[in-house]
């Protein structure tokens, strides 16, 4: 069952069941609204026939004046205290064992009403007796019944009207609904084809129709969102492919010339041998660093590591330490209680990647690199040539290598990574020319609070 039809369905149920509640609970008002207007007539006439008392003769039937129950509506009959009818009238009222049971009571206002059908003519009776019963058949009752033909009349008329109204309205809903259905459902529509049509081509440069500022208008500017980070995401796919294809191929094309030369192993010179083998490690060595940035740069392998409040000056130092036992230089630290709200790995990694990158451009190892944390901002700074002004705004770039720094080890991607980690982090990156020489490269956190040093 399609949507639209769900709502039209749900909005004529909803009509019908509010029209027929209404009618319902109108029809009962109504008709106990009849009921008692038709009982308070009969009472009143028998209140007038009490208040206009009738001569009587005690050893007989007791005959009644004209009393005012007659401009009500109401018809009346005496009975005995046997049952007899004592005024009988034309189609007299028939008398039933309660009312010979009230016209018997000893006791003045005994009262029961109940329901008669007089040719095919349903009464509603009253009969009240006089009290003064005796041995002798005195005493009896006063019947006064009325017609309820016209309150059946019109409460007929009352459940044609509900009828007439219920199958109206289920109309107009079902009319209704669906307009307000196909006009909540249309851009909807519209939506799920767009979704159809990117599943089957995988084109996601399809146009997505973004109307009103409803659910259905805020769901078509998110899905216009999603396709486009995703075509951005694919574009960077493709781009990382094509780049990382580019740059496999310079170490690939020297592996097999130096396994060409490997070829002809015993007929190379001794030193001839250790070059190739010296050669053949560095650039294993060169390919495996260059794949784990790929990787690292194209899965983000810290994924799944959580958001968690971080301290940088104990990474920073521990970054430090593992640069002073590797190259032997001589790394200065000058670091506060910055805390941020990040993933500990990947931060570790883009410092690192920041170290790592100065001491590569350092080429004097006597010279010191200074590594800066100040409220959240990162500087590590070296002493080696410095940046040129061109490439200042490509250092961050995946396989972005300066002219000068192309003959130095290295793929490209380590700065491209910590400009993705810091990126994920709310932060941003800067680079800049030292004063004296050399270069600063660091990248700046959203502070999540400051520890005190002691």
């Amino acid at each position: 069952m399609s949507l639209r039809l769900k709502l039209v369905l749900a909005l004529v149920l909803l009509a019908a069941f509010s029209t027929i509640a209404i009618g319902v609970s109108t029809y009962i008002a109504t008709a106990d609204q009849l009921r008692s207007n038709i009982e308070a007539s009969l009472a009143a006439a028998a209140m007038a026939d009490t208040v206009v008392g009738p001569d009587h003769d005690h050893a007989g039937p007791r005959p009644r004046n004209e009393t005012p129950s007659l401009d009500l509506g109401v018809s009346s009959q005496t009975i005995a205290a046997d049952g007899t009818p004592l005024t009988p009238q034309t189609g007299g009222l028939p008398v039933s064992d309660a009312d010979r049971a009230v016209a018997a009571a000893t006791e003045a206002d005994v009262r029961i009403t109940h329901d008669v059908e007089v040719d095919g003519v349903t009464y509603r009776v009253l009969t009240v007796s006089t009290g003064d019963a005796d041995q002798d058949g005195n005493g009896g009752a006063r019947m006064y019944a009325r017609s309820l033909a016209e309150t059946n009349k019109l409460l007929e008329d009352i459940r044609t009207r509900t009828a007439a109204a219920v199958a109206i309205v289920i109309a107009v809903a079902a009319l209704l609904g669906w307009l307000f259905a196909r006009q909540a459902t249309r851009r909807l529509e519209r939506l799920t084809g767009v979704a159809e049509e990117v599943a089957t081509t995988g084109r996601l440069d399809v146009e997505v129709p973004v109307a009103g500022h409803d659910e259905a208008g805020r769901l078509g500017i998110a899905f216009n969102e999603m396709l486009g980070a995703l075509a951005r995401s694919k574009d960077a796919q493709q781009r990382l492919v094509q780049d990382a294809g580019h740059e496999l191929r310079t170490p690939l094309t020297s592996l097999r010339t130096n396994v060409a030369v490997l070829q002809r192993y015993d007929s190379l010179r001794p030193e001839d041998r250790g070059r190739l083998i010296t050669d053949l490690d560095s650039e294993t060595q060169e390919l495996t660093a260059l794949v784990n940035e790929l990787v690292d740069l194209a899965t983000d392998r810290h994924d799944g590591e959580p958001d968690q409040e971080v301290a940088l000056g104990p990474i920073v130092e521990r970054v430090a330490d593992r640069a002073r036992r590797r190259t032997g230089r001589e790394i200065r630290l000058d670091v506060d209680g910055s805390v941020v709200t990040g993933r500990p790995q990947a931060l570790e990694r883009a410092i690192s990647n920041l170290v790592d990158n100065a001491t590569k451009f350092s080429a004097d190892a006597a010279e010191p690199i200074d590594v800066s944390l100040v409220a959240g901002r990162i500087e590590v700074s070296d002493r080696g040539p410095g940046i040129a002004p061109q490439d200042l705004a490509h250092v961050f770039d995946r396989f972005y290598r300066a002219l000068d720094a192309r003959s130095r080890p290295g793929s490209g991607l380590g700065l491209a990574i910590v400009s993705d980690v810091v990126v994920a982090h709310g932060g941003r990156t800067f680079v800049a020319n030292r004063d004296g020489g050399g270069a600063t490269v660091g990248f700046v956190l959203p502070l999540a609070r400051t520890l005190t040093i002691p």
